[in-house]
């Protein structure tokens, strides 16, 4: 794997560092149990090492059994808004409604082929600048499903012509384009700024694209998701203050992953991510979430995904390495691979977790049982969402003991490897099913335009 250790190098400490999510918690295994755990487990480590893990995986280097280790607003189109839309406003301005059949996550029905850039009303035409306002300009990628797209242009242009830009460059995406694409279009056309409008899958394709360029990307929440936009903290029922900080606004440099993904095939593709990836259960409950559902109560359809994944849920082994650690084995449900924390409904995966820290967070979710599972939600609701906001909750969670059933681990990327396929997902978006996913982090390598003031400590 890369960042594995050379054979001349002295090796390195054996556990990687404790998470501080892991050493609140007062006791661990100790040195006696870290020994018994590597030789009872070296006969299997030898068999996955050399038989079962693809070719060309890298990994070098000793074994750990993990198992055994310590590592120390809703929108306003969303249902239970009050109110019908009117039937005659919903017509306009052609007199059709348009009910939009169920589409995949951050598509345009109906349109296939790439994305296209469009003018004010909507038409594949580029829109002239009739008062020779000069440079700078900004483009608007959006997803026509997820926003009000004539509101929405209109609220962009209105702002862009305050501010004195030229008229603002408009894209939207498609089937076959997500937005990264045509991110890319604008960006040779020298755009100033980039705001992107769709949803969570919109916003990671259109960062893909973005990431190393310099230029300020600005997030207009749109979609049920909006998981970038609620751990940045930002308004998430006032387009008009996010639009305006692409003109008049502050920034910040936050990290993005990329995850390499090895097919069983042996193709290799590479894919962004600014929220969280994983392999295992979380993906395959991605993959069962019914989109109409989705449509209908956003993430909450997530639920009905959890009920469809849980009965066939296998525990899998999973061979992983940090960059210039030592290659560990455990058995896991779930592994994810996160840049930010929190999660809808309040919930807190990683407390610790930033956006602008240089590391990558790596969750284990390994529960033994429906015990375990109970000790998964307790940890990820009532001690990371409840306890940890009070000195006397942190308290009672030092002195209990660690159970085991979620991990942590830090470091600036990780590699994940198994002996037969797993499905995969980036920001909430499945990927498929690979055997080897590499992850690597770009510290400070996109720049995010946020309302004047907007308080970033913490993020």
């Amino acid at each position: 794997m890369p960042g594995g250790q050379n054979d001349n190098e002295e090796a390195p400490d054996r556990a990687d560092p404790p998470h501080p999510s892991d050493a609140v918690y007062s006791d661990g295994p100790d040195e006696p149990e870290l020994e018994a755990a590597d030789e009872e487990l070296a006969e299997q480590t030898e068999e996955i090492a050399e038989g079962d893990l693809p070719e060309g995986d890298g990994m070098t280097g000793d074994l750990l059994d993990d198992e055994e280790m310590d590592s120390g607003t809703t929108s306003s189109n969303a249902p239970g808004s009050t109110g019908a839309p009117d039937p005659t406003e919903a017509a306009a301005p052609d007199d059709v409604i348009r009910e939009p059949d169920d589409v995949e996550p951050d598509t345009t029905d109906g349109e296939e082929g790439e994305a296209r850039r469009v003018s004010a009303e909507g038409e594949p035409a580029p829109m002239a600048d009739t008062e020779g306002r000069p440079s700078p300009k900004a483009a608007l990628v959006y997803n026509p499903i997820k926003v009000d797209a004539d509101d929405l242009r209109a609220r962009v242009e209105r702002a862009a012509k305050e501010a004195g830009w030229s008229e603002p460059l408009f894209y939207e995406t498609t089937v076959d384009d997500l937005g990264d694409d045509v991110t890319r279009q604008a960006l040779k056309e020298g755009v100033t700024a980039v705001l992107v409008a769709g949803g969570d899958g919109t916003v990671r394709a259109v960062a893909e694209a973005m990431t190393g360029t310099g230029v300020p990307l600005t997030i207009v929440p749109s979609g049920t998701g909006n998981l970038l936009a609620r751990n940045l903290l930002l308004p998430l029922d006032n387009p008009d203050a996010m639009i305006r900080a692409t003109f008049d606004g502050d920034s910040l440099a936050m990290d993005v992953g990329f995850a390499s993904l090895r097919r069983e095939d042996g193709k290799v593709d590479e894919h962004a991510f600014v929220v969280m990836g994983g392999m295992g259960l979380d993906a395959a409950m991605i993959a069962n979430t019914n989109p109409k559902l989705k449509k209908q109560v956003g993430w909450v359809a997530y639920v009905d995904g959890v009920a469809r994944s849980l009965p066939a849920a296998k525990p899998f082994r999973l061979m992983y390495q940090l960059p210039q650690r030592r290659i560990h084995a455990a058995r896991v449900q779930s592994v994810l691979f996160a840049n930010c924390g929190s999660l809808p409904a309040g919930l807190e995966l990683i407390p610790e977790a930033s956006v602008a820290d240089g590391n990558l967070d790596i969750v284990f979710i390994q529960p033994k049982g429906l015990l375990g599972w109970i000790f998964v939600w307790r940890r990820v609701a009532w001690d990371n969402s409840f306890l940890r906001r009070f000195r006397s909750g942190r308290r009672v969670m030092a002195l209990r003991t660690k159970d085991n059933a979620v991990r942590y681990s830090r470091g600036l990327g990780v590699d994940l490897a198994t002996s037969e396929p797993h499905p995969v997902q980036l920001d909430g978006d499945e990927f498929g099913e690979a055997a080897q996913v590499r992850v690597r982090l770009e510290p400070a390598s996109l720049l995010l335009a946020l309302p004047r003031g907007h308080k970033v400590e913490g993020l």
